[in-house]
């Protein structure tokens, strides 16, 4: 376990997570990692940072099965990753909340955005508005059973290469989830971040997604590749780009 990680138990789960800022702040942004992701990588740290210093507190989590989190593999899920989000928020207390999602994370941060309450705002970046669709399976996945999923590490950490086995039944339980319905009703602010370079998640159908969306919305394509947790000047982008959203939603 890393230093900087603090456990938390929720209802259903002990969660690692990474957080700044006072827990006493009137309001909490949780920064939501994508698949197979941890909250140590370098972009979900450095947002964490930044919203704590815009008054926020601000956290990141490993979701339930993976990383530092508690649980066996087989518990890593979109249903679980949504009931975790909500347990977190109700841990601190139902408060305002700003969710913001990378890729899964996007993800996470429409789906748990248009149904929790407590969330005000939220930010997909290159996450996808539906999983009714077979075409984030990789190829094999279904005959198989299952998919390695293999990650690089943080420099923290002392192995240089970590795997994940998920079972297809992560793919069943994802099919259910379509969130554009939700969007087109959806009254929050929001924002939508594409990447002109990303190979995993069309650039296109973000911006469709962000169309079929209720205002107020908003849609920035970034000049970046999916994985911008790479690039230290990509991150800092990003940042900025939360800070004006947040400005223009207050």
């Amino acid at each position: 376990m890393l230093k900087t990680t603090k456990l938390i138990t929720t209802n259903n789960f002990k969660l690692a997570t990474y957080q700044k800022g006072s827990p006493q702040s009137n309001k909490l942004a949780i920064i939501l990692p994508g698949r197979s992701d941890t909250k140590d990588y370098p972009h979900m740290r450095s947002h964490v940072d930044f919203l704590a210093t815009k008054g926020y507190f601000a956290l990141s989590f490993d979701p339930p099965g993976t990383w530092e989190s508690e649980g066996d593999i087989s518990i890593y899920s979109t249903t679980n990753y949504l009931k975790a989000v909500k347990e977190v928020i109700e841990y601190y207390g139902n408060k305002p909340t700003l969710l913001v999602g990378h890729s899964r994370g996007g993800s996470m941060a429409i789906l748990a955005g248009t149904r929790i309450n407590e969330v005000e705002a939220f930010i997909s970046i290159m996450g996808r508005a539906s999983y009714k669709t077979k075409a984030f399976i990789d190829g094999g996945w279904k005959e198989d059973g299952f998919h390695i999923s293999k990650r690089d590490t943080p420099k923290e950490y002392a192995e240089r290469e970590k795997s994940f086995k998920l079972s297809f039944a992560f793919v069943e339980d994802s099919q259910q989830y379509d969130m554009i319905p939700d969007l087109k009703i959806c009254n929050k602010p929001k924002l939508f971040i594409a990447g002109s370079k990303d190979v995993l998640v069309d650039p296109m159908k973000i911006k469709q997604a962000c169309e079929l969306s209720a205002e107020p919305k908003q849609f920035i394509m970034l000049e970046s590749e999916h994985d911008y947790r790479l690039n230290d000047e990509m991150i800092k982008k990003v940042n900025t780009l939360i800070e004006d959203f947040i400005q223009k939603s207050s």
